[in-house]
């Protein structure tokens, strides 16, 4: 992985760990680098997902894809605030 891959892996994390932390009602008590890490997680298995049910590429914005990221980032941001690690 060059590291313009890990510049957008961290930028995309970054989003998606930012609107899964949005999606989740009440306030979480985990820190900025824990959403990142959820978010870049959720980018990952988000997107290895959509390309298991071949909706990871389509014509124009890959809502689906989206979707599937922010909703397995909001569920990361919901456990970790549940446990001790996040807090």
């Amino acid at each position: 992985m060059e590291i313009s891959g890990i510049i957008s892996a961290i930028v995309i994390g970054i989003v998606i760990g930012v609107l899964g932390r949005l999606v989740v009602p009440g306030r979480q008590r985990i820190g900025i680098l824990w959403t990142i890490l959820v978010g870049i997680v959720a980018a990952l298995l988000g997107s290895a997902l959509a390309a298991g049910l071949d909706v990871a590429d389509t014509d124009g914005v890959d809502w689906i894809e989206w979707l599937i990221q922010i909703g397995l980032a909001a569920l990361g941001v919901a456990a970790l605030d549940r446990t001790k690690v996040g807090r």
